[in-house]
């Protein structure tokens, strides 16, 4: 549509056009009679040509009210029953969430093919584990790197920076999408960056030396580091291996709030930062662009002035974003989507295994499962570093540390996730409730049925070494797979059982009462039947939710906090 044309009453801008079609949950595109109707882009429908440089128009006018059908006659179509708008916003939210994450949005269903074009890829360099998988536990590296890219970002620190690991969050979405965890990991703290295969520019791989007892933000940047080194420091960090990583620089904070009309933010002191730019008084604000940028930024006016500090501003913010996108209606407005996904893309830098656009769709619609009260903001337990006079770099806390690495590891959540099932009978929960026998008295054969290779061997070794239970014996596997670990006994082996169900973790669920059967010494003995659901050896088979370790600070999206 030209200039002229754009004042014709006759006139209808097509993004004044797209409506949401309540039985498909798409965007369908609404043109007056004669003009035909074209899908959405999305997972059903081909996505329509666009003008990468055209910015397209905001809504001019209202639509008005459909027609009523005429009295005495039934109208043609049945009313659809309407989504909550809970339900909507967060299936809408799913194409935005890993990146909001680092204050970045792509709005996934509503991609048009030329954002193809904004999208950078890095290689993995096999540092992966080769992209996320719909049926698995998800693991998203997300890196905001202080390079100062892009125009009016000139003033901010070190211009020459390489653009290194400046925030490092790594975002673990449980198996069963009912909960995630965003770990913040400290840029200054002490790692050991291994050695790093690279692809370099003209394509040719080289192997970048690894360094010993060195800040985490090196493994980015440094010595022509790239995002894949540092998931390959993470994993050696954390035990835990990324699926994709995502990098997003300085741009991606001011175009992203821009684009929803800023954020809400509280601050509990008067904040005056001449080094970030900050300047606001105690209480609420809606930042944007530059301000935005410069609240993200500050450290030394907030906590203890160091980079933790930053850190927990920075997760209130995100928290902030993600509401801020959850409440109003940036998401049911096509036009504002187009500009995030915009602003999204243009400043994202995604991995190899994830550089398409129905890439990000396909994660954002496992994203979109997830409910916000179950996020959960935390960082890596450290303490500062006992070799410096002068403190300025921190070591982890090596018990709690662990303790979330293993956590993370074993998609065990940080929030008590209420669960759809219904409580257990009081039957079923009765049977955790009685005489419990010394672990020396249990006797149980351990069976592998649909638990890694060698788990019955492994979870063996634990009992009879770390718990006690020495009359215990691997019976191998079992006759077929089962999804969930049980512990058969008969009536007279009830205290044995729950002794045993004590120390695994077991749920009055998986107790099930029947008969014995004889060990290799022909004596009574329970079948423990190791499912899908084990976690490994020694780990609670439902390690309880909610359950931080101490002194672990932590925080969930849904709660407005004030930074101090």
């Amino acid at each position: 549509m030209d200039a002229q044309g754009r004042g014709r009453a006759g006139d209808i801008d097509p993004a004044d056009q797209w409506v949401l079609n309540p039985d498909t949950g798409e965007y369908e595109l609404r043109l007056p009679p004669s003009a035909a109707q074209s899908p959405v882009p999305g997972p059903r429908g081909a996505a329509p040509a666009a003008a990468p440089d055209r910015e397209v128009p905001p809504q001019r006018r209202r639509r008005s009210a459909p027609e009523e059908p005429p009295p005495g006659r039934a109208g043609r179509r049945r009313p659809a029953k309407k989504k909550s708008r809970g339900k909507r916003v967060l299936l809408w939210t799913g194409g935005t969430m890993a990146f909001v994450v680092l204050a970045g949005g792509t709005a996934g269903y509503l991609y048009l093919q030329h954002l193809n074009d904004n999208i950078q890829s890095v290689a993995d360099d096999g540092a992966s584990t080769g992209g996320f998988q719909k049926d698995k536990a998800i693991n998203i590296l997300l890196i905001g790197t202080d390079k100062r890219t892009g125009s009016g970002n000139e003033g901010y620190g070190d211009t020459g920076s390489a653009g290194h690991a400046d925030t490092t969050i790594l975002l673990h979405v449980s198996k069963d999408r009912s909960n995630a965890t965003a770990l913040s990991i400290p840029r200054d703290l002490i790692v050991d960056v291994p050695d790093c295969p690279t692809t370099q520019e003209d394509g040719t791989q080289k192997v970048i030396p690894g360094s010993t007892g060195v800040r985490f933000n090196t493994s980015l940047g440094q010595d022509g580091r790239t995002p894949s080194c540092t998931m390959r420091t993470v994993t050696e960090l954390t035990g835990v291996t990324p699926d994709n990583f995502m990098v997003a620089d300085f741009n991606a904070v001011k175009t992203l709030t821009s684009a929803v009309g800023g954020v809400e933010v509280c601050l509990a002191k008067d904040i005056d930062d001449p080094d970030s730019h900050l300047k606001l008084p105690a209480g609420e604000h809606t930042v944007e662009g530059e301000q935005a940028l410069a609240f993200v930024r500050t450290r030394h006016s907030v906590g203890f002035g160091g980079d933790l500090s930053r850190i927990q501003i920075q997760q209130q913010f995100l928290s902030a974003l993600m509401r801020k996108l959850k409440s109003n209606d940036t998401l049911t407005s096509p036009s504002k989507m187009l500009k995030l996904a915009e602003a999204g893309t243009e400043a994202l830098t995604v991995d190899s295994q994830l550089d398409s656009i129905g890439k990000l769709k396909d994660l954002g619609l496992e994203l979109g499962k997830l409910n916000t009260k179950n996020l959960t903001f935390t960082t890596v337990p450290v303490v500062d570093n006992p070799a410096e006079k002068v403190k300025a770099t921190v070591v982890l806390k090596e018990g709690p540390a662990q303790q979330v690495f293993d956590m993370v590891a074993n998609d065990v959540s940080f929030t008590e996730v209420k669960q759809k099932e219904k409580k257990e009978a009081a039957a079923v929960a009765a049977r955790l409730k009685g005489e419990r026998s010394e672990p020396s008295e249990v006797r149980v054969r351990v069976m592998n049925g649909g638990a890694p290779a060698g788990s019955a061997q492994q979870e063996l070794a634990y009992l009879q070494t770390d718990a006690g239970v020495t009359k215990s014996e691997n019976a191998g596997n079992a006759p077929g797979e089962v999804a969930k670990t049980t512990l058969e006994y008969a009536l007279d082996q009830a205290d044995q059982a729950r002794a045993l169900a004590e120390i695994l973790g077991l749920s009055g669920a998986a107790m099930k009462p029947g008969e014995s059967v004889t060990n290799s010494q022909g004596l009574p003995t329970m079948t423990l039947t190791l499912g899908k659901d084990f976690k490994g050896a020694g780990v609670k088979i439902n390690a309880a939710a909610g359950k931080t370790p101490e002194g672990v600070e932590k925080s969930t999206a849904d709660k407005v906090e004030c930074a101090k």
